[in-house]
């Protein structure tokens, strides 16, 4: 079995590969990503091995190759894909652990221009996409919080279930939309593009509610993605878990207590306020 990882997130990927290497899989790696690892005593083979090249443009190509693409895009039920794998002397990748350049962080940092261009992923992005259009034999692993999950399964019966496999491409779908999304909000900030002909906004999710509007809906608070604020950094200390009401009432509350430079107490039920201090 063999695993591509790479990442600009190294949380949890250590333990991760180690784990993966404790199976028996054999793991690729790009450059920055086997360093990573090497340094946590876990060994890699260079991505170079696969493609029989190495990267171009000052890395900008590197896993963009029929090597992998086509190791990955395999239908492994569909013996024409598999007789032209064996063809080409290519063999299939069994799982993908990617995350991307971190844009949103190089928009806070300031960047612009050329330096802001060079954060936007395009390797990354094309492996989730192949992976989790193939999720039925790739295992596509976007999210750090997901890798005890995998190893646990593999360890369990020495495979992911369709159930966890599907899951996982839902995610890494959502994943590149998102970062999509947050890159063509940033080009069409620069340019005064106030009202795109099509406008994506990507959310991440802060918290679940413990009920909607109403007792028998249900709720999820979002939050848009690389905004910081009150409302999706506060921590609650005490009580029940908050519902749609609460955080109404909450917001509610914030936006009088900063009418006042003093400290200042508000209370509020149903969004009307009813005292204040």
């Amino acid at each position: 079995m063999r695993a591509l990882l790479s990442v600009s997130d190294l949380t949890g990927l250590p333990a991760f590969a180690a784990g993966l290497r404790e199976l028996g899989w054999e793991l690729y790696a790009t450059d920055g990503t086997r360093r990573a690892l090497k340094s946590e005593g876990v060994e890699a083979l260079p991505v170079s091995d696969l493609t029989g090249s190495e990267s171009l443009l000052e890395g900008r190509v590197k896993t963009l190759h029929p090597q992998i693409h086509a190791a990955l895009l395999a239908r492994r039920d569909n013996p024409s894909h598999m007789n032209e794998l064996r063809a080409g002397s290519i063999v299939p990748i069994d799982l993908v652990a990617v995350n991307l350049y971190r844009f949103a962080d190089a928009v806070r940092a300031g960047l612009r221009g050329p330096e802001l261009i060079d954060q936007i992923d395009i390797g990354g992005v094309t492996l989730l996409r192949a992976a989790a259009k193939n999720h039925d034999g790739v295992v596509v692993v976007s999210r750090p919080d997901r890798y005890q999950t995998v190893l646990e399964e593999l360890r369990a019966s020495g495979d992911v279930s369709h159930d966890l496999r599907s899951r996982l491409g839902a995610e890494a779908f959502a994943h590149t939309a998102a970062y999509d999304a947050q890159i063509a909000s940033q080009l069409n900030a620069e340019l005064g593009t106030l009202f795109p002909d099509e406008l994506t906004i990507a959310l991440g999710k802060v918290r679940d509610l413990r009920y909607g509007e109403n007792p028998h809906q249900s709720a999820a608070f979002y939050a848009i993605r690389a905004e910081d604020g009150m409302m999706t950094s506060l921590v609650q200390l005490h009580g029940r878990q908050t519902s749609f009401n609460n955080m109404l009432d909450l917001d509610t509350a914030w936006q009088i207590a900063n009418d006042f430079p003093q400290p200042t107490v508000a209370i509020v039920k149903y969004t009307n306020p009813c005292g204040i201090a």
